[in-house]
């Protein structure tokens, strides 16, 4: 940040909303970068997340600035990347190709030779996307930023997960869902929103992944879990619900999750992991769920144990006409943002 900005912003002053915030900051002097990937061409029920990083870039601008855990919050830097162009006339034109070849994979005839075509061009655009991903993650990564990539669908993160890997060896992923994700290659998607954590345990260098808030699963995905030997540790809703009726408190159960986790932390936010009343515009909406505050005392004790945040992202927030989720994913974008950015000073 330049002198200039530092002493001219006003952090009690009305914002724009033509950067992340307000801020008076680019990718260059900014310590958080926001990546842009407008993206939902794999998704399976209710499509929308592709407009979320565009969403939450409009709504940041009612966010305040002041939080109480990071003094002088906005001294931080957050920016957010360009908005590719590319992706969003992609997904446009990909999306209802997807849904032709869903509703021809549902009445099972997903091998007739016009599905496999689609399915081929598909899994390439999306595999594309991925290095894209990666690349662009690693052009940051490499600046000793952090990287928050913003979705879209929850397929879009792994080009940055594998970038995390090259950039820090070894990690551990906290997700936060209502989903396992553990899915191979969902309705024939190889890089299906539903495949990310099944595609993310094909990184040699994740130690450990970490579920939190799971409320839908299949036997297949219980299943990998199981037999993980321990390199996947569940923390469904229920069992966590069930833990605090019997007087455990949120504060206690966030302990044995953060117990779990390695040195250096990637935290993967599907939005439906909280409470549907906060995102009921995302694709696939699971009644339970954390609420926000729970969201934010887990990641700040993340942060007080002294792990390091290496990056993050946010997906699946789809606007809707009255942009609540965007409200909802700007506020925790903001506060993600401020803790990782924080991260790894404190002794644990």
């Amino acid at each position: 940040m330049t002198k200039k900005a530092s002493n001219t912003f006003d952090p009690d002053g009305p914002a724009k909303a033509d950067t992340l915030f307000g801020l008076p900051y680019t990718t260059d002097n900014a310590k958080v970068v926001a990546l842009p990937v407008p993206w939902d061409v794999t998704v399976s029920y209710q499509s929308g997340a592709a407009k979320g990083p565009e969403a939450i870039l409009q709504a940041s601008a009612q966010v305040d600035l002041f939080d109480e855990k990071v003094p002088n919050a906005w001294k931080i830097g957050i920016a957010m990347d360009e908005m590719p162009a590319k992706l969003i006339k992609k997904t446009k034109t990909l999306r209802p190709k997807a849904e032709a070849y869903i509703d021809l994979f549902t009445d099972g005839k997903a091998n007739d030779k016009k599905a496999q075509a689609v399915l081929k061009e598909i899994n390439k655009e999306c595999e594309d996307l991925m290095k894209w991903v990666k690349e662009r993650s690693l052009t940051f990564l490499k600046k000793k930023k952090i990287v928050a990539l913003i979705g879209g669908d929850h397929s879009t993160p792994l080009g940055l997960m594998q970038a995390v890997s090259e950039q820090y060896g070894s990690f551990g992923i906290l997700h936060i869902d209502a989903h396992c994700d553990l899915r191979d290659a969902y309705e024939g998607f190889t890089y299906s929103h539903a495949s990310i954590m099944f595609n993310a345990l094909k990184i040699k260098n994740l130690e450990r992944l970490v579920q939190v808030g799971i409320r839908d699963f299949s036997e297949g995905e219980n299943s990998i879990i199981e037999n993980s030997k321990g390199r996947v540790k569940l923390f469904s809703d229920k069992t966590m619900k069930e833990k605090m009726f019997h007087g455990a408190s949120w504060h206690e159960i966030s302990q044995s999750i953060i117990s779990t986790l390695p040195k250096q932390v990637y935290i993967s936010f599907d939005i439906d992991g909280l409470d549907p009343k906060l995102c009921p515009n995302t694709g696939t909406p699971v009644p339970g769920g954390l609420q926000f505050w729970e969201a934010i005392h887990l990641i700040e004790m993340v942060v007080e144990s002294g792990r390091q945040i290496v990056a993050f992202d946010i997906n699946e927030v789809a606007p809707g006409k009255d942009e609540w989720d965007a409200n909802v994913g700007a506020r925790l974008l903001y506060k993600m943002a401020n803790l990782a950015a924080i991260s790894g000073t404190t002794k644990s």
